[in-house]
């Protein structure tokens, strides 16, 4: 019986204390979305909590750690909702294109979080390398297959192309959530392009485009 209790007491506190990152997490969230990244702050975060800002420190050494767990929350969200929007779809353009469309459309209805994750709006923060060190393997395995099909041609699947291909979408992102918050994602002023700026990307590696060829006047 003694060895029953003491395998489960590891695991209760582990529970309890999730629950409790958990908790201090979602009023982070609502935090950030009432006053704004900059309006974060532990003490408000434990208030909501009822409890005393010291408390909250045994679960968040520093306010740059609770950033830091928010930023890997909203990369994992994005992530998410990128794989249920691509689920069935090969490697090529079009799970490119429905991939791209989520995560615009996630960060939209996610602004809090895509704050953190396309801006550096917190002076002196920057995400941990394993918080940061999320992969990009599947967009360049997607434009490495486009150029095996023809979809595209080679050069899309290096650095620069798979770089490209974020500033097409977080420029949207950008846009959107600067110019024109609060809008849905199909009728935002910015965020309902996101299907002609990623084809301006694709139209730029088009198979016999000359890299070098500038559009017409």
């Amino acid at each position: 019986m003694a060895t029953t209790s003491s395998q489960k007491l590891p695991s209760r506190a582990a529970a309890r204390r999730q629950a409790a990152l958990t908790e201090a997490l979602d009023h982070a969230v609502d935090v950030v979305s009432e006053a704004g990244v900059g309006g974060l702050t532990v003490s408000e975060v434990a208030r909501r909590m009822g409890m005393q800002a010291p408390s909250l420190y045994k679960y968040f050494p520093s306010l740059h750690a609770v950033y830091d767990a928010l930023f890997a929350r909203g990369l994992a969200g994005e992530a998410a909702a990128v794989r249920e929007a691509t689920q069935g779809l090969g490697p090529g353009v079009a799970r490119l294109c429905a991939g791209g469309r989520a995560t615009v459309r996630w960060c939209i209805d996610n602004s809090a979080l895509a704050q953190l994750q396309h801006w550096r709006p917190v002076p002196g923060f920057e995400p941990s390398p394993e918080t940061f060190a999320v992969s990009l393997d599947d967009m360049r395995e997607d434009l490495t297959e486009s150029v095996r099909r023809g979809e595209l041609r080679p050069g899309v699947d290096t650095d620069d192309g798979v770089r490209l291909l974020t500033v097409v979408l977080s420029g949207v992102i950008s846009q959107q959530l600067t110019n024109k918050p609060g809008m849905e994602f199909a009728d935002g002023a910015f965020s309902r392009l996101t299907d002609e700026a990623l084809d301006l990307f694709f139209d730029h590696y088009r198979p016999g485009r000359s890299p070098d060829a500038n559009p017409g006047p």
